[in-house]
């Protein structure tokens, strides 16, 4: 699964500073990686060099890439889903016990076995759709985060037939492990975003980071052009999914990329797309995943027991107006785009 690709509203470089007082200094970079673009913005104290950092942070990205792809014949998930002896990585390890912390709490709505229905739909990396009803009950008893367990730096799974994509939450830890880099480096300040997804630390020029959340409307393949909203966040992450950039019409109906695990169909219901913050990127990307599939009220149902996410929902009313909702924290965040 694709991401939607979010708007990140970056201020210029404030390079100029005065005779006795400088003002902050800000690097970016940006570039394609993982079949998406990404962009970094960064309090640059310590002088780094944009272009030695961006060759750090896609060799960081390619490695990651190496445990986590499935357009990678050769990575370790690829490998399992060929049912390949392979011992998994700290990546895949970190990845799957999230996404086995996911599975738990949305009951369901978010799993990582249901590869096998996505690619039947025609989502996987060959994009070609093979999906019948009788299909259908064949691949439902691959399904379900139940019949695979982590062993020893093993998958064990009850049906060789299994086969996992991770992509729902692999993009956003991806940030994630970026962002640890520059903890590492001890940049303060910075915004990293991967194909949409976001973390971002401290503060730009003492101000909170915007983030624009496109409206969801079909066929709005360029990012920042329609504008739902813009939410302020420091020291967090936002992941944002919806169905309206991945999906197709056949004989006058909407499939949409996002499959429930439950039914093996692609989720309908009024959410056209569901902003998520998080502490963690990964947790931000599949929690965004399993709202889409658990639809509006069942979202408002979960979040009530759940404080530590804080949601933006779009949704359609019965006449096909656009509405939002979010969590009372977050609506502090918010601000329309007229008021950038």
């Amino acid at each position: 699964m694709r991401k939607i690709i979010l708007s990140v509203i970056v201020l210029a470089a404030l390079l100029l500073s005065s005779c006795k007082f400088s003002n902050p200094v800000y690097s970016n970079f940006n570039g394609f990686i993982q079949g998406s673009t990404y962009s970094i913005v960064y309090e640059n104290k310590k002088n780094l060099d944009p272009g030695q950092l961006r060759q750090r942070v896609e060799k960081i990205l390619h490695d990651f890439d190496k445990s986590l792809s499935l357009y990678n014949d050769s990575s370790v998930i690829s490998k399992i889903n060929r049912n390949e002896d392979v011992v998994v990585d700290s990546f895949f390890t970190e990845a799957f016990n999230k996404s086995s912390r996911i599975f738990e709490i949305s009951d369901g709505a978010f799993d990582i076995t249901v590869g096998p229905l996505v690619k039947a739909w025609g989502f996987g990396p060959d994009g070609h759709k093979s999906f019948t009803d009788a299909r259908r009950d064949s691949l439902m008893k691959l399904v379900g985060m139940e019949k695979v367990s982590l062993v020893n730096g093993k998958v064990i799974k009850s049906d060789p037939h299994i086969s996992l994509d991770l992509n729902a939450i692999a993009q956003g830890f991806s940030v994630d492990v970026v962002c640890r880099f520059f903890d590492k480096l001890g940049i303060k300040n910075y915004l990293v975003e991967i194909g949409g997804e976001v973390r971002a630390k401290g503060k730009k020029a003492g101000k909170l980071w915007r983030i624009g959340i496109d409206k969801p409307v079909d066929n709005n393949m360029t990012p920042g052009q329609t504008l739902e909203a813009i939410i302020k966040i420091s020291d967090k992450a936002l992941s944002t999914s919806g169905n309206y950039r991945k999906f197709y019409v056949e004989n006058g109906v909407k499939y949409s990329h996002e499959i429930d695990p439950k039914t093996g169909f692609p989720a309908k219901n009024s959410v056209l797309s569901a902003s998520v913050i998080a502490d963690d990127c990964a947790m931000a990307d599949g929690m965004a995943t399993a709202f889409i599939v658990m639809g509006k009220n069942k979202t408002i149902e979960f979040l009530a027991d759940h404080p530590e996410f804080e949601v933006f929902l779009v949704y359609s009313d019965e006449k096909g107006d656009f509405k939002t909702w979010a969590t009372d924290k977050l609506k502090s965040y918010i601000s329309e785009e007229d008021n950038q």
